[in-house]
């Protein structure tokens, strides 16, 4: 069962006239602007364009930015952990806790950044979170020994967590709904970059002696952050926080500079100062503008949610989980030691598959970000997910086939990575970048920071639990039984998102809420945005 609903009452008054007396304006009075919308997929606005604002494009890239620092560690640690063990005799156990501990305590920073970025905006929680990851990685360029290393990572963590809540969040709010597929997807698009980076850096220093080698790959990561921390002295605040804030006129000097029109600004400006208001109504606290700094959210999220954000957080919470549990981050991490099994014992062969894979996975995330808008995210996640299954099954064989043979057959072997490039490919076309836009976008203004923060921090506990378990599951079934696990999670998947996931391209932010509600907006949550409205008008 799908969640679509009529919604009630907002459509806006284009001529200007009447008014409710406070800083937002007015709230609709008519109950057939939505219900139509979500008919015909979006209202018909003409400021709704399918060309990209380049002020909002810039500021989407700086956030987005941020994503490399996880990229880039993914991709080199796939490579500096076998120097580290190397260089500083750990077990193979010492190794999955290296590797996976980043992805825990990442968790860390997705549950802080949503409460920050509703007390102190979403442009400083950008700041704060590559100002942590460059204090890690600084760590863990200089770690002398592996306690030190792990405190790096710990902290580093940190850091990606913070940049992995809010750079989607960022860029979602920054977007109009014609081109917010696009600009939300480009944190998964500057991960593919980061891992790709790292690839390339351990295949350009592998030459070095393994005592240096790893820690100028992992000290590297902190020229990015550089680049952030100046980058967001130019960005604008999101004008949706800002409103939050009670500065409708901040908010719109942002609109008017990333839409492509006056008239465009001044209908997204009416659009969300009406959502503002009906969030403060909603609250039933005393709650204003002045005083709202995110109070609430954990307990309307977990303890007393509506059923519409029931509904929001399964769907949150579950693409969350199963892009994590599909192995994605942990075959990216030990591709090496899954060829070095195959046969493959050259480092620079195992980097070179590496850099194969990483540019199949550039390659395919660019094609998802440019065609999201235009073809919509359940057809490009079910593509993706079905064809992930397919793509582990096949891994799964070829494993089991090379595990069984003496020879090491050639043809298993490429097999076997044309079923790694294949797998993260299709990743990159739908859980991949999907994930992030879905998590931005499905839950309403009051709940966003907080709700996305808390659906990206289950993200990194199973990438997390995953990571730091892979090798040793993997000894106990092989790695051809791994991948056959990780395939029929992938069918569960793919059955959760046909079931659960609804269609959202084309519609704004405020929109996408009643998507969840009942079709005949019989819940408490509908039942009480029309006594708000009725109140408002």
């Amino acid at each position: 069962m799908q969640f679509t609903g009529s919604p009630p009452s907002l459509e806006s008054d284009p001529g200007g006239g009447g008014g409710r007396g406070d800083c937002y304006g007015r709230l609709p009075d008519s109950e057939s602007y939505y219900r139509n919308s979500l008919k015909h997929g979006g209202p018909s606005r003409s400021h709704r364009r399918t060309s990209v604002n380049g002020y909002a494009l810039a500021g989407a890239i700086l956030a987005s930015t941020n994503s490399i620092l996880l990229g880039y560690d993914i991709g080199v640690m796939s490579g500096a952990a076998l120097y580290i063990k190397e260089d500083l005799q750990i077990s193979s156990t010492q190794e999955e806790i290296l590797v996976g501990c980043l992805n825990i305590f990442s968790l860390i920073g997705s549950l802080a950044a949503g409460k920050t970025s509703d007390q102190i905006g979403r442009r400083y929680t950008i700041l704060l979170a590559a100002a942590t990851f460059f204090l890690g990685a600084i760590l863990m360029g200089i770690a002398p020994s592996f306690p030190f290393l792990m405190a790096g990572r710990v902290v580093a963590g940190i850091g990606v967590g913070f940049s992995l809540m809010i750079a989607p969040v960022y860029s979602a709010e920054l977007s109009p709904a014609s081109t917010r597929g696009f600009l939300a997807s480009l944190p998964e698009v500057f991960i593919n970059v980061g891992i790709l980076l790292g690839y390339i850096v351990n295949y350009a220093l592998s030459g070095l002696p393994s005592n240096i080698n790893w820690r100028i790959m992992l000290g590297l990561a902190a020229v990015p952050s550089l680049v952030i921390g100046f980058g967001v002295m130019a960005m604008p605040e999101s004008p949706r926080w800002l409103v939050m804030q009670g500065k409708p006129d901040e908010a719109k000097r942002v609109l008017v500079r990333i839409s492509n029109s006056p008239q465009e600004a001044e209908l997204r400006l009416q659009e969300i100062t009406d959502s503002a208001s009906r969030e403060f109504q909603f609250l039933h606290s005393g709650i204003s503008s002045n005083t709202w700094r995110g109070q609430g959210v954990w307990k309307e999220l977990l303890f007393k949610p509506s059923k519409p954000v029931r509904r929001m957080l399964v769907a949150a919470v579950g693409i969350n989980f199963f892009m994590q549990a599909s192995g994605n981050d942990a075959v990216i991490y030990y591709t090496p030691e899954v060829f070095r099994a195959a046969g493959i014992h050259n480092k620079r062969q195992l980097f070179g598959v590496n850099v194969i894979m990483g540019l199949s996975k550039a390659a395919f995330v660019m094609v998802s970000a440019f065609y999201l808008d235009r073809f919509g995210r359940r057809p490009l996640l079910l593509l993706g997910s079905t064809g992930m299954a397919l793509s582990l099954f096949i891994l799964g064989l070829g494993s089991k086939i090379l595990q069984h043979s003496d020879s090491k057959p050639l043809w298993a072997v490429t097999m076997c990575i044309v079923a790694v490039c294949g797998f993260v490919s299709f990743f990159s076309i739908g859980l991949g970048p999907i994930t992030w836009v879905y998590s931005s976008e499905i839950f309403p203004l009051r709940l966003r920071a907080q709700g996305s923060g808390l659906a990206i921090s289950v993200n990194r506990l199973v990438s997390g639990v995953v990571s730091m378990t892979f090798l040793t599951v993997s000894m106990k079934i092989s790695f051809g039984g791994m991948f056959f696990v990780l395939g029929g999670i992938m069918v569960v998947g793919t059955v959760f998102f046909y079931v659960v996931m609804p269609e959202t391209k084309g519609k704004s932010l405020e929109e996408i809420q009643f998507l969840f509600q009942d079709k005949e907006g019989g819940d408490v949550e509908t039942k009480e945005v029309r006594r708000v409205d009725l109140e408002l008008t």
